[in-house]
């Protein structure tokens, strides 16, 4: 298989991981580790972590910022799945490759979704209150941004002359 036609799989692939990673667990954070009491006791858990999602950290944001949640929504949600419809129908001739430059643009913006996560995370690590346990729903994300990253690059290197087979 050419790396062309992995790109072109591969992108389809990523229309269906980026919002399974938009739900996804991505880290689970509490101010206190989490304790099980002893069943005598009830055998409740005390001091369960927060899952944090996208979605969930975008519903928070909506409530507290609307402006940056807007900006954060474009750049986690928008582009990136922008993006990857604008290469599949390049990939599928159902749209000019002349479009290539605005759609490398939107993939541009959404690298700022992983800058966004990781800042989240070493401010929240750095600060040293509570705990942050990362998920596997934030490797899903960051591989989806790298898969989406080497499609960029599969296809920046065929420049917009050359028409797919």
């Amino acid at each position: 298989m050419s790396k062309e036609h992995l790109a072109k799989y591969l992108n389809l692939a990523l229309v269906v991981a980026f919002p399974v990673a938009w739900f996804a667990p991505l880290m689970r954070t509490g101010l206190l580790p989490q304790w099980q009491m002893p069943g005598w006791l009830g055998g409740s858990t005390l001091f369960a972590p927060d899952t944090i999602t996208v979605v969930s950290g975008l519903q928070k944001l909506w409530e507290t910022d609307v402006f940056l949640a807007i900006a954060v929504t474009f750049f986690a949600l928008m582009a990136p799945m922008l993006k990857c419809l604008g290469m599949g129908l390049i990939h599928f001739n159902l749209m000019s490759r002349a479009t290539q430059p605005v759609i490398a643009v939107m993939g541009k913006l959404a690298m700022a979704d992983i800058f966004i996560l990781a800042l989240y995370v070493v401010i929240a690590k750095g600060i040293g209150i509570g705990q942050i346990e990362v998920a596997w729903g934030l490797y899903l994300f960051t591989a989806a941004v790298i898969a989406s990253l080497f499609v960029s690059f599969v296809d920046g290197s065929k420049g917009p002359e050359r028409q797919r087979v």
